[in-house]
Parts: structure tokens; C-alpha cells; sequence
């Protein structure tokens, strides 16, 4: 399986498309590749202004998948993103390549947003026949019943290790359509080892550095959720 991801920094962190490839190659036994074009602070609209980058990728790229991610706090309203995800979806179907749209979440004081976020994401996705990740609405059921689990990163913002391992789990389990997460490492990848609280990014050369064991009990937890999203959007 080969998937694009093209998004911001709500794409990039912690490494999550390569933690999600991992986990696709455990619940499948097959090789995933990952690509990413992702840019801290950018809409779909800028990738959509830089369309050669974008249309090079995708035409010869022999994508399975793409993950199309829009910017997520503020969100900017529907009619500005309808837009670029119509002209992404239309490029992904001209080569066969699935596009699954990424619903993102609400910053950690402002939960409030959460509703707008998924209304968007969820007419956009009917709209354009889209695969949805409504990554947003599982921050929140799990924010509500296991206030325990931290998802955010220092900023309220960012996700944290645990919850880009939700949204690798989420994806691996959507889009392989494998339901049992079980087989899952109990490992998530870590930014905090080399970013300082105020954002100050250091180099990170080798990628065993960020690596980190988890607590199974937590990662149990997060997988059952992702399985239960994965079998509703499925379905």
C-alpha cells in the first residue's frame, strides 16, 4: 500500500504517517510507503497555489490513498476549503487514487469548535464521495470518558504522542480494514525528546531517538477506540 498524506504540522507530528505505516506492516504482514507533503501553517489552498508539487506526486506517484488535511485552528469555513479539497479529490479519482479526508479536533480550551470542525469535514465528505477519518469526534468522546489520556501536546493544539498514536491507529485500521488492532506496538514516537515547551526545534537525526515504549494500558485503550471508528466508517 502506498498513501500520501498532504496537510500541516496536524500531519506531521510525532512522525504519524510513518507510525502509521509501521502499524499498517504489523496488522498486515505487507510493506506500506508513506509520503508527506506537509507544511507547518499551511491551508489546502497553498498546496493547491503550489499544484505542480502536488500533481507530480499524485500522477506518478501510484498512490493507493491520499490524506488531505486542512488547516485546523481556526478551521476556515466551508467555503473556502470546498475549493481545494474539490480540486484535490478531482485529481486523486483522475488516477485512481482513494482520497480520505482528515477530520482534525478542537483545541484543548476551546471545545466548542469541535461541532463546526466535524460539520465541515462530514458535508464535504458526502459532497465529494470521500473515505473520512473524523479524527475530531474520537479526540472528543475520549476527552469526555477518559479525561485520563492527554491527546494534547503543551500548546492545546498539537496532538501529543498518544494521540498521534489514535491517529495512526485510525488510519492503519481504516484503510487496511483490519478491525483486530491487538497486534499493535505498544511504542509511540515522542517530539518532546527535542522540542523545548516554547516550540524550539533542535535536530532529530536519528529516528530511534523519539522512540518510546507506552503505557499498554493507555495504548489498549486508544486502539479500541480507532477499531470502533474504523468499523463505523467501514460500514
Amino acid at each position: 500500500m502506498k498513501v500520501l498524506f498532504i496537510g500541516n504540522s496536524h500531519t506531521y507530528f510525532n512522525d504519524m504517517p510513518h507510525l502509521f505505516a509501521c502499524m499498517c506492516e504489523a496488522l498486515t504482514g505487507e510493506q506500506t510507503e508513506v509520503t508527506m507533503l506537509a507544511f507547518s501553517n499551511r491551508k489546502l489552498d497553498w498546496h493547491c497555489e503550489e499544484y505542480f508539487s502536488v500533481r507530480f506526486a499524485l500522477l506518478y506517484g501510484r498512490y493507493d490513498y491520499c490524506v488531505i488535511q486542512q488547516f485546523g485552528h481556526p478551521i476556515p469555513p466551508i467555503e473556502e476549503t470546498e475549493p481545494s479539497v474539490e480540486k484535490l479529490v478531482h485529481l486523486c479519482k483522475s488516477v485512481g487514487t482513494k482520497p480520505v479526508l482528515y477530520m482534525t479536533w478542537a483545541k484543548k480550551n476551546e471545545p466548542e469548535n469541535a461541532g463546526l470542525i466535524s460539520d465541515i469535514y462530514r458535508t464535504l465528505s458526502m459532497r465529494h464521495h470521500t473515505l473520512l477519518a473524523p479524527i475530531g469526534e474520537t479526540f472528543e468522546a475520549l476527552r469526555t470518558e477518559h479525561p485520563e489520556i492527554d491527546l494534547y501536546w503543551f500548546d492545546g493544539s498539537h496532538a501529543s504522542p498518544y494521540g498521534d498514536y489514535l491517529i495512526a491507529a485510525t488510519f492503519a485500521s481504516l484503510l487496511t480494514g483490519q478491525a483486530d488492532l491487538s497486534t499493535l506496538p505498544d511504542e509511540v514516537i515522542d517530539f518532546r525528546v527535542r522540542f523545548a515547551k516554547e516550540k524550539t526545534p533542535s535536530a532529530i537525526e536519528d529516528p530511534n531517538e523519539v522512540l518510546r515504549p507506552a503505557d499498554p494500558t493507555v495504548t489498549t485503550i486508544l486502539r479500541e477506540y480507532a477499531s470502533r471508528v474504523a468499523r463505523s466508517e467501514n460500514a
